[in-house]
């Protein structure tokens, strides 16, 4: 190949990079063995994040000032915030759009009817995700199945 054709793909590498991480790169703490967080992966990966699985056993999640009560069974940080639980791909683009206001959104348990909580055959639950600020302090981000 010579210098100017390899050159000449430059362009087509630079955008295909662009495009892989267009939506940012993320980094899901999760079981090994837990196929809902899997799923919620999926979507966030068909969604444009770039993701890392970190599989572990036990994660510490007050390192990330994950309050007590917003806990789930995945922790995600993408582009510096985090993001607990099975949050919606909508609603994690829309806190990344809002620049820092919150340092993560909280989908507390594993309701059934959220993203990669599917269950076929079963109502899904109705549910909040929940912003969260570093000192602790939540208010509702968004609402689910609530009328």
């Amino acid at each position: 190949m010579t210098r100017r054709a390899l050159l000449s793909t430059f362009p087509l590498l630079l955008l295909a990079t662009v495009r892989a991480g267009a939506q940012g790169m993320a980094t899901v703490y999760k079981d090994p063995s837990c196929g809902c967080c899997t799923k919620w992966v999926e979507l966030l990966r068909n969604s444009g994040f770039t993701v890392t699985i970190k599989n572990i056993a036990e994660l510490d999640r007050s390192r990330y000032a994950v309050p007590a009560a917003l806990r789930s069974c995945h922790t995600a940080v993408i582009d510096g915030r985090i993001v607990e639980g099975h949050v919606p791909v909508a609603d994690v683009q829309r806190m990344l759009k809002q620049g820092s206001a919150v340092a993560g959104l909280a989908v507390p348990g594993m309701p059934i009817g959220s993203p990669g909580m599917e269950v076929p055959g079963t109502s899904p639950q109705p549910f909040d995700v929940l912003a969260f600020d570093k000192a602790g302090s939540s208010r509702v981000f968004a609402s689910y199945g609530r009328r």
